[in-house]
């Protein structure tokens, strides 16, 4: 059975985890291939007759459906004390997260790739990132320079000493002498990291294998990105972007599963925009509308609690998202956040200089000073989250996804009409027949 990838088609919260959940009990795998807990899912499910939100950090979204095994790729980098922090407020909650695997390749995040993060953050000032300091570029760094440190070995506590020794043994210096900051002690990296091996040890797998088996099996595979497209870092606003590949070619790096067994794309598109952190944003609002779209769609983020910059929907990053991903299917998610509108503006290209652009500019300084080009669509007012089929949207709503469908050059197969799980339109398959 091929694997299908699932990535952001903006700047990330999207609202991926709800195409995980409308894929629901069909798809047996989900597997995180990058990011760390740098990003999140909120997801909204009716338990025992009441309405329960999780917000999911380092944890592919499938932990919430039983019959799912969440795999967390060897491309992620992970925080190993989020990570038991996340199992035990599950499990505190009733969700059993016993199906869990990890990458034996995948890395680990250590304290002091925490503290470089953050003093690092500090000290650019005005020239900020925007990272929420928890570590990721740092680790992915140390991955590319090759003194990372793996899960495997935290098994060898001799490999890892070394490995911790090494890694020290320049960033002490950084610390002491660039940022003024307390050494790390060697010992104190030890103790923390081997202090999970013993609990980490039974969810530890090759995963790529565990992988090509259950394809081999016939199991439906949902490669499941953090971030989105326009923070990958090669593909993505640069240098706002985060560290690692979040577009459909990570997936396959990520969880080591070949290319020719990726059969469909889904990227999920906000039915507005919107960005956490810093980088150019062209249909971006300082108005009371932004201040609607934040409100409205409460607008703050899973992981960090910043407030959303908002702005509307941009179809030049539609189309940008369908060319690099090679996206088969969209998912417009929070169309129901636009209830209420008199007119619902679409970004059609940019105007950048006096020259209009219709795709994403070449460079990043014609980016940074894209001004949007609208084309104005009329609003409705009706409820629409009890609509179940596309025929009982309001007649300007299904105008208005018609019209993202033209324009982003792929076909819309799902709606989101609210927060719950089940406030979903279909209009066709996301999984293979």
């Amino acid at each position: 059975m091929p694997a299908i990838v699932l990535v952001g088609a903006q700047w990330g919260d999207e609202g991926k985890g709800k195409a995980t959940d409308l894929m629901g009990s069909d798809v047996d795998y989900v597997v995180k291939f990058n990011g760390g807990n740098n990003a999140g899912h909120t997801i909204v499910i009716d338990k025992d007759g009441k309405r329960e939100k999780f917000a999911l950090h380092l944890l592919p979204s499938g932990i919430l459906t039983p019959t799912c095994t969440p795999v967390i790729g060897n491309g992620v980098v992970i925080d190993l004390a989020v990570l038991f922090q996340e199992i035990d407020g599950l499990e505190a909650r009733g969700v059993d997260t016993s199906k869990l695997v990890v990458s034996a390749n995948a890395h680990v995040i250590a304290p002091y790739n925490r503290t470089l993060d953050k003093v690092t953050e500090r000290f650019l000032g005005s020239r900020k990132i925007g990272t929420t300091g928890r570590g990721i570029g740092p680790t992915y760094a140390d991955k590319m320079a090759r003194n990372g440190i793996r899960v495997q070995d935290l098994f060898d506590e001799k490999i890892l000493r070394q490995k911790v020794e090494a890694a020290l043994a320049f960033k002490n210096q950084v610390l002491a002498k660039i940022y003024n900051r307390r050494a790390v002690e060697v010992d104190e990296v030890m103790d923390e990291l081997l202090g999970y091996a013993e609990r980490l040890r039974p969810m530890v797998a090759d995963t790529s294998l565990v992988l090509e088996e259950a394809l081999a099996r016939g199991s439906n595979v949902l490669l499941e990105a953090g971030q989105a497209t326009l923070l990958d870092v090669d593909h993505g606003t640069y240098p706002f972007v985060t560290s690692s590949n979040a577009t459909a070619g990570g997936a396959c790096t990520g969880s080591g599963i070949p290319p020719t067994r990726v059969s469909r794309v889904i990227a999920i598109l906000k039915a507005y925009s919107t960005r956490v952190g810093e980088g150019p944003f062209p249909t971006e609002l300082f108005d009371d509308k932004g201040e609607f779209l934040r409100k409205t769609g409460a607008e703050y983020g899973t992981t960090t609690g910043r407030p959303r910059r908002c702005g509307w929907v941009d179809t030049v990053v539609g189309r940008y998202a369908t060319r690099i991903n090679g996206v088969t299917d969209f998912v417009v998610t929070k169309l129901d956040v636009l209830t209420g509108l008199d007119t619902v503006p679409i970004c059609v290209a940019y105007d950048v200089d006096g020259v209009r652009h219709d795709q994403m500019p070449v460079n990043q300084t014609d980016f940074h000073h894209a001004k949007p080009i609208y084309e104005e669509l009329p609003g409705w007012w009706e409820d629409i989250s009890t609509c179940r089929t596309f025929e009982e949207l309001p007649a300007n709503a299904q105008a208005y996804v018609l019209r993202l469908e033209e324009l982003i050059g792929a076909r819309v197969s799902a709606i989101g009409v609210g927060p719950g799980r089940d406030e979903i339109i279909s209009r066709h398959p996301l999984l293979d027949a």
